[in-house]
């Protein structure tokens, strides 16, 4: 399963899904462990404003098909996001801020 979650420099959840600086994409394997842990820098709380929602959107859409997303984690995330996302077949798995891995890791627990 391949998971992505907004990150802070320290290893948290970071808040707001589509206003994020870093994202993390990580794979996990069937006995729930993280096999893989990559970071980007997508610059979405800088972009966010720029341009459209739906270009913003379809910014967000091809980030997630170019990883290969199954599954997104985030604190919060508006209504059209989720729509989107929703309509993309991604997974959402909304949850409290906290240490970025663990959260990962009980939304594979959750959803495998």
């Amino acid at each position: 399963m391949i998971l992505c979650i907004p990150v802070t420099d320290d290893g948290s959840i970071a808040p707001g899904w589509g206003r994020t600086h870093r994202m993390a994409v990580a794979s996990t394997s069937t006995l729930g462990r993280i096999t893989e842990w990559q970071e980007f820098d997508v610059g979405w709380d800088s972009l966010h404003d720029e341009g459209t929602e739906g270009a913003h959107h379809a910014r967000v859409a091809r980030f997630l098909i170019d990883q290969h997303v199954d599954v997104v984690v985030a604190e919060h995330m508006g209504p059209g996001m989720t729509r989107m996302l929703t309509t993309m077949g991604i997974r959402i798995w909304l949850t409290v801020l906290g240490d970025a891995r663990a959260a990962v890791l009980a939304a594979h627990q959750q959803l495998a």
